[in-house]
């Protein structure tokens, strides 16, 4: 849903301006334009972006976005503003909750993507600071995302969540909910290709930064700010 959590719960790489370090004890990392690669152990414990920025977190299914949104973005700005939240997961939970437990979730799966994007339009609308989940397979949400802030005058980021499809699908049975295979391959491949182009230095069209993650340096970011 488009709210702010209620509690802690965004080139080369050479384009970021954060001083080496690690998660522990190094400073926070705030991206500007490129791709900050915080791949094989270069994570740290804060990410920080501009106050009214927004930020797309995209990974594979089960790659652990919707976690990590709920942990690590704070839910005020340095300003003391809220910062949105949307995730397609809430959606989809808030109909689960109302549905009988006999409907599979197919039934009402595009009532849910409708609820994420009007979420996603209200929060995008109220000129705030923004953190959107996004699988990666479709880029013409990172490409509204990217019109919206320079409508603004700020800047659209991308956090991308590399994580190996065995992981993902171990996340997915973990949390008791997973996609078929055709859906799951579709998003592999998308993932694929974008951390590829990521990796390559070449963010997507629009996006100011990038910032790649393995599952090292997503365990290790404890907080995601707006300041």
């Amino acid at each position: 849903m488009g709210t702010a959590p209620t509690a802690p719960a965004a080139g080369t790489a050479a384009a970021a301006t954060a001083a080496p370090g690690t998660a522990e004890g190094g400073p926070a990392a705030r991206p500007r334009a490129g791709v900050l690669d915080l791949r094989g152990g270069a994570g740290r414990g804060e990410l920080r972006f501009p106050v009214g920025d927004l930020l797309v977190v995209s990974g594979l299914p089960g790659s652990g976005k919707s976690t990590l949104i709920r942990r690590a973005v704070a839910a005020l700005d340095a300003r003391d503003g809220i910062v949105w939240c949307v995730d397609s997961q809430d959606a989809r939970e808030r109909l689960e909750r109302r549905a009988p437990g006999w409907l599979p979730y197919g039934a009402y799966r595009p009532f849910a993507r409708l609820a994420h994007y009007a979420a996603l339009r209200r929060a995008l609308r109220s000129g705030a600071s923004v953190v959107v989940h996004d699988c990666g397979q479709r880029g013409w949400v990172r490409r509204w995302v990217a019109r919206d802030a320079r409508r603004r005058g700020a800047a659209a980021h991308l956090l991308l969540l590399d994580v190996p499809p065995g992981t993902a699908l171990a996340g997915q049975a973990a949390r008791g909910r997973g996609v078929s295979p055709h859906a799951f391959g579709l998003h592999r491949r998308a993932m694929a290709r974008l951390t590829t182009e990521v990796a390559a230095g070449r963010p997507p069209a629009g996006v100011t930064s990038v910032v790649l993650l393995d599952r090292g340096a997503v365990d290790a970011l404890g907080e995601i700010t707006f300041g």
